[in-house]
């Protein structure tokens, strides 16, 4: 089967809407926690996050269009902070419900039970017990103009992490702690690790 742009184009909306964003693969989840001036928390799912460079130490999350009520975004936009979450494959389905379009004012950590988890250095929450959480700062946001998403690009303030998933050359080994990965909109996946190999040269 060979599917062109026009043949894409032209499924229904939900369909192509699956297919697409399915067909980029398998995705780390993350739970993006944020904050609110007024103190109103909130917490979404992305399965959208980049590595955008070592030095400076710099990750990008893409975020739809700004065409609806956007509590993350905003939250961002205005603190300035905000937190990457990584939980464990059995949390999947608390993870998925943090996408369902509550009203503003009303937190997701508490509708979906998750524990909010606060730190000095961070206005915004983190998951208390996730196995990864990454307290972020605001560095850039950059219009798509294709298609009226933006990518938000910030910088690791700070890492929470056991020790004990970082190996000796400094590789996060994920897969230790059942990280939940996912794929498409509504899909979510265990990472089995099958090798690490060297540096590959000619």
């Amino acid at each position: 089967m060979i599917l062109t742009r026009d043949d894409i184009a032209q499924f229904e909306q939900l369909y192509r809407t699956a297919f697409v964003n399915s067909l980029a693969g398998f995705r780390q989840a993350v739970l993006v926690g944020t904050k609110s001036l007024d103190n109103n928390s909130n917490l979404a799912i992305f399965n959208s996050l980049i590595h955008l460079g070592a030095n400076p130490a710099l990750l990008g999350l893409i975020n739809r269009p700004d065409s609806v009520q956007r509590d993350t975004l905003q939250n961002i936009i205005e603190t300035k902070e905000y937190t990457l979450n990584y939980v464990r494959s059995k949390e999947y389905e608390k993870a998925h419900q943090t996408s369902a379009r509550y009203d503003k004012g009303i937190s997701e950590f508490e509708k979906v039970g998750f524990e909010e988890l606060y730190h000095p250095f961070c206005f915004a929450p983190f998951v208390k017990d996730a196995v990864v959480s990454i307290a972020m700062k605001l560095e850039e946001i950059i219009p798509i103009k294709i298609n009226g998403t933006v990518m938000i690009i910030g910088s690791i303030k700070q890492v929470l992490i056991a020790a004990e998933m970082i190996e000796k050359d400094g590789f996060v080994a994920l897969s230790k702690e059942d990280v939940l990965i996912s794929q498409g909109l509504d899909a979510y996946f265990v990472s089995k690790p099958i090798g690490r190999l060297p540096y590959a040269k000619p």
